[in-house]
């Protein structure tokens, strides 16, 4: 059941005040010249409500795999409200109680790691990141070892130099030119691979990061930055062997590993991060999206105690520090939303849930797989999983985008949202997103699969 409206809303009047006045994200505005936007209202659990009265079950989590513990938790709001009145914000060159509090309890959760940077968007940890890297080169070796080894598919963020780290060629089309020092790898998906059915394809596909290095210099290369699961660009899950030899070579050439949990962190795949499963240990890690579950702006980069330290000199040594500011990092109300957030997973158990419920997803995906010829795979792990639509099973030919958007059209108008790859490849815009709630529950995944099925149906008719 919706929560009550604070007060009636004047429908038409929200509506042209955003469709003359908002600049959407990701969307081109033409078509809203002759039709009205979305507008949602309201939310909890797992449902949406926009403001013509449509309720919607999400199945993708605000849109952006973001809200992890669903709509409406009172809690948080409390819990963010009580915070803010008593102390809403200090720049966090100073500290604060929930900042020093979520850092200890995240930290609890991801051992080898002792450090949190606080900033307040999954691009702005990312470039934290980054500048460290930089800084670490230029303080070590006269600024030699500053290079960034990313991989091609992944996705780490919307700023110029993060767009530089990324694998999404629409995405980066149009805004170049890049910033220098990024060099690409390829992407491990086993499907499209010419050798994807060895079994030691996962050992063979992290090699390339081997072959960049020395392709480059190991003098030069100074971190590698990759998604455990890449999200956005069609939830690939890595093969066996892959992060456990990717782990291996950065420590045979000394370069650091950092793993972008920004979509996998907090439970998302059934585990408190992505990188958990496969058993490798990062030197930094960011995060965003679900450590507090869109109900407060916040993310993450944390470091081991051994990058930390490196920053650590005598005060004379005046720009030895890392000097770097996020004004929002210092708000208080992201580390006390994430407390809760981090509270309710645990007191819910939502990470068995995420294990649970995703197998569960997995295996009702798989019966559409059976069912429609036009899903060629279906990937995922936990409550993050991805169907690739194919024009041709045989040859594998990915379909077109229009596919997959006809798809994802048809289950929103019977009431379901799901996610698809958007504008992010000339060719591999064909796979459909799904990341419902780590609350979710089988008759919700089963609605999810029945608007699924009967939106494939109609596109293949």
């Amino acid at each position: 059941m919706m929560n009550k409206p604070f007060k009636p809303l004047d429908g038409g009047k929200i509506i042209n005040h955003d469709k003359f006045h908002i600049w959407h994200h990701l969307s081109q505005h033409k078509p809203l010249q002759t039709a009205d936007p979305m507008v949602i209202v309201e939310g909890k659990g797992m449902r949406v409500r926009d403001i013509n009265g449509k309720t919607y079950l999400d199945a993708v989590s605000g849109g952006l795999w973001t809200v992890n513990v669903g709509y409406g938790r009172e809690s948080i709001a409390k819990a963010v409200h009580d915070q803010l009145v008593r102390m809403c914000y200090f720049a966090n060159s100073a500290g604060s109680v929930p900042g020093a509090q979520f850092a200890e309890r995240l930290l609890s959760k991801m051992p080898g790691l002792s450090r949190v940077y606080y900033s307040n968007s999954g691009s702005e940890a990312n470039e934290k990141a980054y500048k460290l890297v930089r800084q670490l080169a230029a303080l070590n070796n006269d600024g030699k070892k500053h290079k960034i080894v990313y991989r091609d598919r992944d996705y780490h963020g919307t700023t110029i130099t993060t767009l530089s780290s990324g694998g999404q060629s629409q995405r980066k089309d149009q805004y170049g030119p890049f910033t220098p020092g990024f060099v690409e790898i390829p992407d491990c998906l086993a499907y499209h691979a010419a050798n994807g059915d060895d079994p030691d394809y996962g050992v063979q596909a992290a090699r390339e990061l081997e072959k960049a290095i020395l392709r480059e210099g190991p003098d030069t290369v100074g971190a590698v930055v990759l998604e455990p699961i890449t999200a956005g660009g069609g939830v690939i899950v890595p093969p066996p062997g892959y992060f456990e030899t990717i782990q291996e070579i950065c420590r045979k050439y000394g370069v650091l590993l950092h793993i972008d949990e920004v979509v996998c962190g907090l439970g998302r795949t059934g585990k408190w991060f992505g990188y958990q499963h496969f058993g490798v240990q990062p030197d930094m890690v960011t995060m965003a999206k679900g450590i507090a579950s869109g109900y407060a702006a916040i993310s993450v980069t944390a470091t081991t105690e051994d990058l930390f330290s490196q920053f650590l000199a005598e005060p004379s040594e005046k720009l030895h520090y890392f000097r770097d500011v996020s004004t929002f990092g210092g708000c208080t109300a992201g580390p006390a939303a994430a407390l809760e957030n981090l509270r309710i997973i645990e007191a819910e158990n939502l990470l068995d849930n995420a294990a649970a419920m995703g197998d569960y997803l997995l295996e009702r995906l798989r019966e559409l797989q059976d069912k429609h010829a036009l899903i060629g795979q279906v990937r995922g792990k936990g409550l993050f999983a991805g169907a690739e639509l194919v024009a041709d099973r045989a040859s594998r030919e990915p379909a077109d985008e229009s596919v997959a958007a006809a798809v994802v059209g048809d289950c929103l108008r019977q009431g379901v949202m799901i996610g698809r790859t958007n504008r992010s490849f000339p060719q591999y815009n064909n796979t459909l997103c799904l990341s419902p709630a780590l609350i979710c529950a089988k008759d919700d995944i089963d609605e999810i699969i029945t608007a699924m099925d009967n939106a494939l149906g109609r596109v293949e008719m």
